[in-house]
C-alpha cells in the first residue's frame, strides 16, 4: 500500500506592523503600541475601551507625534455616544424602544437625544 507523502511545511513569514504615522512596515516584535483618546472609536465587544483607539508606531518617536496628534483632537460626547448606539444596532434588532436603547448603551435618554442629533447634523454637513 502507498503512503501519502506529508507536503513540506512552508516556514510562517510573520505579518508585518505598518506604523500608523509614516506607513512604514517592520516585524511585529519591533512594534511601539499605545492608546489614544478617540471619541470615534467605540470597541466592537468590550465596552471599557470605548472612546480608546489603539495605535501602533514604528519608534516611541512616532508614538509621542500620534499622542500629540490625537491630543489636539476635541473629544466629542455625542460622537461617542453616536458610536455605542450604533454599535448596539449593528448587534440586534435596528428598532429598539429608547428605554431599550439605554439599557443596552448604557446611555440615559437626554445624552442618547443629543448622539441622534448630533449624527444627524453631521450627515447633513457631509451631504452639502
Amino acid at each position: 500500500m502507498w503512503k501519502r507523502r506529508k507536503h513540506a511545511r512552508r516556514p510562517e513569514t510573520p505579518t508585518p506592523e505598518l506604523c500608523d504615522l509614516c506607513a512604514d512596515t517592520f516585524p511585529a516584535g519591533e512594534a511601539v503600541r499605545g492608546y489614544v483618546a478617540d471619541s470615534s472609536s467605540a470597541h466592537p465587544t468590550d465596552e471599557r475601551h470605548d472612546g480608546l483607539r489603539r495605535v501602533t508606531a514604528c519608534c516611541e518617536a512616532h508614538l509621542d507625534m500620534i499622542r500629540e496628534e490625537y491630543g489636539r483632537r476635541p473629544f466629542v460626547d455625542e460622537e461617542l455616544w453616536a458610536a455605542k448606539i450604533s454599535r448596539v444596532m449593528m448587534s440586534g434588532p435596528q428598532a429598539l424602544p429608547m428605554a431599550r436603547l439605554a439599557c443596552r448603551t448604557g446611555l440615559h435618554e437626554p445624552d442618547i437625544r443629543r448622539a441622534i442629533a448630533w449624527h444627524n447634523e453631521r450627515r447633513r454637513r457631509l451631504n452639502e
